[in-house]
């Protein structure tokens, strides 16, 4: 495919979000995002203790782990095992990380970890956007979790620990077309791709953007940007929509 003519979808248009929160008994701050076809389970979990080069600054953290299952594609993928983990998952595990972090402060979270887990379920393109803007909601309610705890000492405002609220999006370059929301087939065809990661208010966080034997010009770069946005505000709605209704 040299051309995103053909797309199902218009081009300045997201692929079908379905969230569902609390998915799993066993962690209420849990959150099933579905994309697409791309879909990760997300889940918060909140320790009383922060890393040792961090303990006696009054200051919490918050951090995240990324996996693909072995069925979340074909062929299948290997478990990473003994510790050891593939450079692609420890890149795309800083970049949720470093998103959370953007819209948290540390401060008002008190010495207190919260790890975001993102678990691909199946992967059809588009999996570390998915988990920024999934991790995000399990951050929220992870977040709410510890404000309804009267014993908490000192006591956690929700408003005041998280900022603002993160969302992804992928954008890319396809023949004359540029597209909003990679799937794994446009992705693959894409001859520029790039990953907006923003806040709620509209705030950059991190641009990732690539050239795959191709290059892109200002126009190129501006309507790419252009289409970002437009996804990050229609995810930033559905999240606080579907906060809204927990």
């Amino acid at each position: 495919m040299n051309s995103a003519a053909d797309l199902a979808r218009p081009h300045d248009q997201i692929r079908p979000v379905e969230i569902e929160c609390g998915y799993l008994e066993s962690n209420p701050a849990s959150v099933l995002y579905k994309s697409g076809k791309t879909i990760v389970l997300c889940t918060a979990s909140v320790e009383t203790n922060v890393p040792p080069w961090m303990e006696g600054r009054g200051k919490g953290w918050v951090t995240a782990e990324y996996n693909m299952l072995p069925g979340s594609t074909s062929p299948r993928k290997r478990r990473d095992r003994s510790g050891k983990v593939d450079g692609r998952t420890t890149e795309i595990q800083r970049l949720i990380g470093r998103s959370l972090r953007a819209i948290v402060d540390l401060q008002a979270l008190g010495e207190r970890s919260i790890t975001v887990d993102c678990d691909v379920l199946q992967a059809d393109g588009g999996t570390r956007t998915a988990s920024i803007t999934g991790g995000y909601i399990a951050l929220s309610l992870a977040v709410s979790q510890l404000a309804s705890n009267p014993e908490l000492d000192p006591a956690v405002d929700p408003a005041a620990v998280l900022r603002d609220s993160v969302a992804a999006i992928s954008v890319g370059v396809i023949g004359q077309d540029v597209v909003l929301d990679l799937d794994y087939k446009l992705d693959s065809a894409a001859d520029v791709d790039m990953n907006v990661i923003m806040t709620g208010s509209g705030r950059f966080i991190e641009l990732q953007g690539t050239g795959e034997e191709a290059t892109f010009d200002d126009a190129q770069l501006a309507e790419l940007l252009r289409l970002g946005k437009i996804g990050i505000a229609e995810l930033t709605q559905l999240q606080a929509a579907q906060l809204r209704s927990v």
